[in-house]
């Protein structure tokens, strides 16, 4: 090597420029190398464990719950109550004032924008269903931000499959109410009243007070 070459290597190493091998030439796009998974936790750190991943599935859902196409359902869904709300109480005054007609058209309305509430609250219920339960764990279904009506009929759907297949039990994350309105839990007491309708017994994992195990045999 030259004066010159050794040199211009200074100023490539200067600039962070990494230097082609000699006799190796690029072909085309080069993927990088994987990255091999550790054999042991690097000094200083653990495995994850349970509790990491529930925290982590925590923290996805309150995401999922925080979408903007998510809420903009529920929020239509919303108004869509509020009006039918109106529709029908407008329809019982002008009944009461022997206004047949009136009452009638009024009615039609209120029930149009029920059926439209209805939609919107399960195109939600479907996007929230399928983006929290993503990366669920066999025989896990994650309830997180349902209505109380729509997540007894998951579950009742989930418990009929899981028999089916001959599983022995299965888990519902319902979540402690922390995020319910007044820190109110209102999807485990539906589950625990669903259950004892189907006669099935249930317990709150021990580990996690967020979730109940159904036995299924």
């Amino acid at each position: 090597m030259g004066l010159l070459d050794f040199l211009f290597s200074i100023v490539k190493a200067f600039r962070g420029e990494a230097s082609q091998p000699e006799g190796e030439k690029p072909t085309g796009v080069q993927r990088p190398p994987r990255p091999q998974e550790p054999s042991s936790p690097l000094p200083g750190a653990q495995w994850p464990t349970p509790q990491h991943d529930r925290l982590r599935y925590q923290d996805q859902n309150q995401v999922n719950q925080q979408n903007e196409y998510y809420i903009s359902l529920r929020a239509k869904a919303n108004q869509e109550g509020d009006a039918m709300a109106k529709c029908f109480q407008q329809s019982h005054e002008a009944y009461s004032r022997r206004e047949g007609a009136l009452a009638k058209e009024l009615s039609e309305k209120g029930k149009q924008h029920e059926r439209t509430m209805e939609a919107l609250n399960a195109e939600a219920s479907a996007w929230i269903f399928r983006e929290n339960n993503s990366d669920s764990k066999p025989g896990e279904l994650d309830l997180h931000g349902l209505y109380v009506k729509e997540a007894t009929s998951y579950s009742e759907k989930a418990i009929k499959e899981a028999r089916q297949r001959g599983d022995s039990q299965i888990r519902f994350i319902v979540g402690k109410g922390l995020h319910s309105n007044g820190h109110v839990a209102k999807l485990k007491p539906a589950l625990e009243d669903l259950t004892k309708q189907l006669n099935l017994p249930v317990e709150v994992d021990p580990q996690n007070a967020g979730v109940l195990i159904v036995q299924l045999a």
